[in-house]
């Protein structure tokens, strides 16, 4: 029978969470690198025990470590990350010129063909790519040598680069998503990229449409049709049908439009995953009641999933990189919350039961289906 693993990233260490086809009794490894903020874990699509976290410490700075088999054991490596050189600012919120720093890596994600190859989205906002396993990073400098890097703005949570998607049907392409910049697509592997905000609308921005500037929280695809782009942004669930070029908002009956996550059902490429919070100033759920809403239309219409989520005083946050689905059917969904519980469905969101309830603030949650 095939299993799951889910790599869990909190705010003082890393867990390894396995279990059978079933999804119903688990196994927790960890914390591994305890007291160590784990901003995410990610396993290769190619080599399922090659697995990549990024480690980061106030005191102690940034470490990228590296398992080769599933998170039993590990090792730091080489954290060369070279800046291309690329000059200039970006714009603090009061108009003046911030320098680029390099604080932390907030997203890696691996290559879908060479274990080897990994990309990581650090702040402040800049992409890196390594070939050989984490020992040397280097800059796809395009990004920051676009042009627009003097117009984004950090988000609440910093500049970062939180979002990568690999597209596995057209060679070269990327999409990736910055806070507070929005979203940027290569066809090219990096060298050169693209804006992709046209029909975003950010009431707190001078101008409302602009190219850039817009606080993009997370975007998410199907592999099997990675044109078709699904965005939560601050304040709006969006769509794109052609690859980013054009958004239109989906948000439909949602109760609120504000969150962090979303995500598309394995198997379904019209059923995606949010998690509504109140607003921007309470980052909570509506009424104390945690739920999940589904749409399987692709948007617009949404259904409102609680059985077995919290239904009372519940003020718990699920961050942008914190859920996952796996590939199993029927496809299961996991979320984590800032409050230490990992949420799992079964059964494609229909109910929920808790794997852990008790672990640090979950930064991110990822899944791997073993075979």
């Amino acid at each position: 029978m095939s299993g799951v693993r889910l790599l869990v990233g909190t705010k003082k260490g890393a867990f390894v969470i396995t279990s059978d086809g079933k999804r119903e009794k688990w196994d927790v490894s960890g914390p591994h690198f305890g007291g160590w903020e784990i901003y995410h874990m990610k396993g290769s699509p190619v080599d399922p025990n090659r697995i990549y976290a990024s480690q980061t410490s106030g005191w102690f700075g940034q470490l990228v470590q590296r398992s080769n088999d599933g998170g039993k054991t590990w090792e730091p490596v080489g954290n060369k990350f070279v800046y291309d050189g690329v000059p200039g600012t970006h714009q603090w919120y009061d108009g003046t010129a911030h320098p680029w720093e390099f604080k932390r890596v907030w997203h890696l994600e691996p290559s879908l063909t060479d274990p080897d190859t990994v990309y990581a989205g650090v702040e402040d906002a800049a992409i890196f790519r390594t070939t050989d396993g984490g020992q040397n990073w280097e800059e796809l400098s395009g990004l920051r040598g676009h042009g627009t890097g003097p117009r984004w703005q950090p988000g609440a949570g910093g500049m970062c680069l939180h979002t990568i998607l690999l597209d596995q049907n057209v060679p070269g392409r990327m999409f990736i998503a910055i806070s507070a910049a929005g979203a940027f697509r290569t066809d090219d592997g990096g060298k050169t990229w693209k804006p992709i905000n046209q029909g975003l609308n950010s009431k707190f921005l001078p101008d409302p449409t602009a190219e850039v500037g817009h606080c993009v929280h997370r975007i998410a695809t199907h592999k099997a049709r990675p044109g078709v782009l699904f965005m939560q942004k601050h304040w709006d669930v969006m769509r794109s049908e052609n690859a980013g070029d054009l958004w239109t908002e989906v948000s439909g009956n949602l109760p609120t439009d504000f969150g962090f996550v979303i995500d598309v059902h394995a198997h379904e490429p019209e059923t995606i995953y949010v998690v509504p919070i109140k607003s921007d100033s309470e980052h909570y759920p509506l009424e104390g009641k945690l739920s999940v809403y589904r749409s399987r239309t692709g948007g617009n219409e949404w259904q409102e999933l609680t059985k077995g989520l919290p239904q009372h005083d519940c003020y718990v946050n699920v961050l942008r990189d914190a859920m996952a689905v796996d590939s199993l059917d029927k496809c299961g969904v996991y979320f984590g919350t800032t409050g230490g519980q990992v949420y799992c469905s079964a059964d494609a969101g229909d109910s929920w039961s808790a794997v852990v309830q008790n672990l640090p603030g979950v930064l991110s949650v990822e899944v791997q289906t073993l075979p």
